[in-house]
């Protein structure tokens, strides 16, 4: 039939000679594929291994590689991207990078900027919306009028911001998930009113989603007015409080240097022109969009993706030692090809057809399975990875170049299984070959030292993985054992923005924390209650101080500290213990004396050998006086890995901001409180939502997240990598035994004992392994060093970490080899003498 179809297509034009060689090659191509496939289903316990082992790997490296795309490689949806920078404040004294820029500074840079076409501004805040069902609170923006139009994104309905909305305007843009969910999809949603913190805003346009790794989070609203501050002054904002993520779009043919030293230029003119600016002595830099994007998630998902690599690598290890054996015992079959005509080549296809074959099934599963552990990825990197959600929380499932990446994957890994195989099997001794009727081979010389070079990098490559997951583990260990200085447990929070209409200045605010403060310890069960300005962990405000006695610096030269706004109970409810003086009571209030607390290396460093109590600080940029009354408990206000030099607590009752915490110490269950507190709450101001309820303990795990999420990664890829190799070991040696047959039972017969193979069978298979050990702890030591940075108070070198891991792998290793020769001594003498 095919000869039919072959002379059908045949011509005498040089075209149809060319159509049918093509033909002829495509038909030889099929002919042998099947062949392929009728050969693999004939051992389909290996097969079924091989393609277990691939899909494994590959799975893994396509979810890691959909996280990098999303991260990093993913273009976002803006207009010409690579223009776009950000520009950040830095105070080099202090060692302060990537800081927000203020308002009069932006407004100096726009007006005088020669390096951009044009500069935008956000000021991100958080919103309560009400009016589109029960009110709730949500991450948002206030910005310039431009600033959407600086990147490049085009509104799908309605317009973005004009310039005379920028100042004035009650208006709001929002993406199209909010108009969709939060509004039904309506047709006429272009001027239909939302409520912003008690204020009615028009909508006058809807924009594309956007990324959550540019916004840093899932942003979904935003409005004009960006030159405030909550519970600010417009004159105290004009002093030079940095808040606002300046962005900037580079002119044509301009590089990010040069914009850097123009910027550098407009330093010094600010520093100039506007020397009563607390920020007068500040610098900037510029940052690119990758950069910005992928910011301190870089070196972590780069360890991760190494990691996967090596995972990958070892299971193309164990299935080419899979397939040197099946395609060793194929070699009568392979003398009487080449007996019969078959070239060298023909042979070598036959064989890699099989290896691409499984390795593209194997991809087809790894992309299921990829596929469906994606679905699961955003909720496991909740508040650690910024990545895009659905309304269930979930992605949609690999991207194009994803898919791409894993077809392409897969082929290359066919090839990389079955090349080395395929070539030492396709060339064989055609007399020895031809005598062998199927009885047991003994395998080249070379093709053992390959085998024991694929166990001794299955080892290496492990050893490296399991040390680098042992040293996180320990840095874990270390990271959430230290002391907080407070304590988490049975302990709720809850946040509430306050609508700038109502709570409009201190007293008001008061007012309401009276109100809700009163009702919640009113409460059954509840223990103790408060309120303040941010919670630890998660602080955000900072302040100038210095020392009111001695040589007084000017505002811009002052150190900068944590500051946090508290109400009376709050260090009861934290149980942060006030070490010495008195805590706030009811009569620090506004128009009294402006007190405060600082913390115990405050003291230290402020007054080092001196009493505080009693003595005065200068705080903030207008230099105001206030008491230090008490000194309580270092705690982690910042970083979980570190203590600030400086916290300073001050009353809320003097100085209060729109957003409050409320915290509540309780045995309660979460929901019961959160339905508690969401009452009472409703009783005071229906139109007040409770944000983000949750266990403080909930807090101090998303703070040890990233450590969390890698370590967790590395683990997981470490066992894999364990498992694999300890197959592959067991794997090689068993093959090794089984092609020694004959030689076992003549050294039975000859009188040697089940100790003496034993010990021949482990001194065999432990070789390559005890090499792949010392080859690893090396590759160990200088992975150490490139991860050191993402290790807290754990050496690179850490000899328990490298000593765990030597012994898992020497462990496994030694169990497998033990395995082998146990059936080694087991070897019926009489039979093995047949086989040789």
């Amino acid at each position: 039939m095919e000869r039919r179809l072959t002379a059908r297509v045949q011509t005498h034009t040089p075209k149809g000679q060319i159509i049918s060689l093509l033909f002829s090659r495509m038909m030889d191509a099929t002919g042998d594929i099947r062949f392929a496939l009728r050969q693999l289903c004939k051992s389909p316990k290996l097969t079924l291994l091989a393609i277990i082992t691939l899909a494994l790997g590959i799975s893994l490296n396509s979810i890691v590689f959909s996280l990098i795309n999303d991260l990093f490689l993913h273009r976002l949806p803006f207009q010409n991207p690579s223009e776009l920078v950000h520009i950040y404040g830095a105070l080099k004294e202090f060692d302060a990078r990537n800081l927000p820029l203020s308002a009069p500074r932006f407004m100096h840079y726009r007006e005088a900027h020669v390096a951009f076409s044009a500069l935008a501004a956000e000021n991100p805040i958080t919103i309560t919306v009400s009016g589109v069902g029960d009110p709730f609170e949500t991450k948002a923006g206030a910005t310039t009028a431009n600033y959407f139009d600086v990147l490049g994104v085009a509104p799908i309905r309605g317009r973005t911001f004009l310039p005379e909305e920028e100042e004035g305007a009650d208006v709001a843009l929002i993406t199209e998930n909010f108009w969709q969910q939060r509004l039904g999809g309506d047709a006429n949603v272009i001027g239909r009113a939302i409520t912003l913190d008690g204020i009615s805003h028009s909508i006058v346009g809807v924009i594309p989603n956007m990324p959550p790794a540019w916004f840093k989070g899932d942003v979904e609203v935003w409005t004009t007015k960006p030159f405030a501050i909550a519970g600010f002054s417009y004159e105290r904002m004009m002093r030079g409080t940095g808040f606002l993520r300046v962005i900037g779009r580079l002119k044509d043919r301009v590089t990010i240097y040069q914009a850097s030293a123009a910027l550098s230029s407009l330093d010094r003119s600010y520093e100039a022109e506007f020397a009563d600016k607390s920020d007068r002595s500040w610098t900037t830099s510029l940052i690119s969009l990758p950069e910005d994007i992928s910011g301190k998630l870089r070196p972590a998902l780069m360890t991760i993706l190494t990691a996967v690599i090596f995972v990958l690598l070892i299971a193309c290890s164990n299935v080419a030692n899979l397939f040197l054996v099946r395609f060793s015992e194929r070699r009568r079959e392979i003398a009487l090809r080449i007996a019969l005509g078959a070239s060298r080549i023909a042979v070598l296809r036959l064989f890699m057809y099989e290896s691409i074959l499984v390795s593209m099934v194997s991809g087809v599963l790894g992309v299921l399975t990829a596929s469906r552990l994606l679905q699961i990825v955003p909720n496991l990197t909740r508040g650690i990875l910024p990545l895009a959600r659905s309304a269930t929380g979930a992605t949609h499932g690999l991207s194009l170049p994803v898919l791409y990446f894993t077809i392409a994957l897969s082929f290359l890994t066919g090839i990389l299984v079955g090349i080395y195989p395929a070539s030492c099997s396709s060339r064989p001794d055609l007399v020895t070959g031809l005598k062998d009727g199927g009885h047991a081979i003994s395998g080249s010389i070379r093709q053992q030292r390959f085998r024991n070079i694929l166990v001794g990098a299955q080892v290496a490559l492990s050893t490296i993985l399991l040390a680098c997951a042992s040293l996180l583990v320990s840095s874990f260990l270390y990271l959430t054992r230290q002391e907080t200085g407070f304590r988490s447990s049975q302990l709720w929070i809850g946040a509430i923005t306050l609508r700038q209409e109502h709570y409009f200045d201190v007293s008001a605010r008061q007012g309401f924390a009276d109100k809700i403060l009163a009702a919640l310890r009113a409460t059954p069960g509840f223990q103790s209650v408060s309120l303040s300005g941010d919670i630890p962990l998660e602080a955000g405000s900072t302040i100038f101080y210095s020392r009111s006695d001695g040589t007084v610096l000017p505002v811009h030269q002052r150190a900068v500290a944590p500051v946090h706004d508290i109400s009376v109970g709050y260090f009861r409810t934290w149980q942060i213990p006030v070490l010495s003086g008195r805590d706030i009571t009811d009569d620090d209030r506004a128009g009294h004396p402006h007190v405060v607390l600082i913390s115990r290396a405050a003291g230290h460093k402020i007054f080092p050998g001196e009493n505080p109590i009693g003595r005065t600080l200068l705080i903030t940029n207008n230099s105001d006086p206030v008491e230090i009354i008490g000194v309580v408990g270092d705690v982690r206000s910042r970083r979980l890995s570190d203590i600030d030099d400086v916290d300073v607590y001050r009353p809320l009752a003097q100085e209060s901001y729109p957003l409050v915490y409320l915290a509540v110490r309780t045995q309660l269950p979460t929901n019961d409180v959160t339905k508690v507190v969401q009452t009472e709450l409703s009783k005071i101001d229906p139109q007040l939502a409770l944000a983000r309820p949750e266990q403080m303990d909930a807090v101090l795990v998303r703070a040890a997240g990233p450590t969390r999420f890698t370590m967790f990664l590395l683990g997981a890829f470490g066992a894999v990598a364990l498992f694999l190799a300890t197959i592959g070991t067991y794997g090689a040696v068993a093959c090794t035994v089984e092609q020694r047959t004959g030689e076992m039972g003549l050294r039975i017969a000859l009188g040697a004992q089940s100790h003496d193979l034993l010990r021949l069978v482990l001194t065999t298979g432990m070789k390559p392994v005890v090499v792949g050990l010392i080859a690893g702890l090396a590759g160990a030591l200088a992975v150490g060093h490139l991860i050191a940075a993402q290790l807290y108070r754990t050496s690179a070198s850490n000899p328990a970490a490298l000593g765990a891991a030597t012994i898992m792998l020497a462990g496994a290793a030694l169990l497998a080899c033990s395995i082998s020769a146990r059936r080694a001594t087991l070897i019926d003498p009489v039979q093995a003498l047949r086989m040789r």
